[in-house]
């Protein structure tokens, strides 16, 4: 699989504002924010999509991402009036980077249906 964007950022060929990394994590500010606080969360591992997440496998990564966007959320001060947490999964989804991402969004008041 060719390079990411992302792998590049994990590797720092690519600088980013990184606002959190673990062993398995990296978080960095999305650089076309959709809101005032827009995290990227992604794991050090390439797992191109949602689809190719392999549940026993991958369940304490996911975990992982979890628990940082939570602590994200805490740090921003976004925790208490709400934020949202979306993947996206596929061109048609949005999907821009084939390196699985999470996106932590708040700050603003958030509207449904999303797009």
């Amino acid at each position: 699989m060719a390079d990411t964007i992302f792998s590049k950022i994990i590797k720092r060929e690519i600088p980013a504002d990184i606002v959190y990394e673990n062993d398995s994590v990296l978080a960095f500010r999305d650089i076309n924010p959709q809101a005032p606080v827009h995290i990227l969360i992604i794991p050090k591992v390439e797992i191109p999509k949602v689809t190719e997440i392999e549940g026993k496998k991958h369940a304490q990564l996911l975990g992982e991402l979890f628990d940082a966007a939570n602590k994200l959320a805490k740090e921003m001060k976004i925790d208490k009036d709400g934020f949202r947490l979306v993947f996206n999964c596929g061109d048609n989804a949005g999907q821009e980077v084939y390196h699985l991402h999470m996106h932590l969004l708040g700050g603003r008041k958030m509207t449904w249906p999303p797009g």
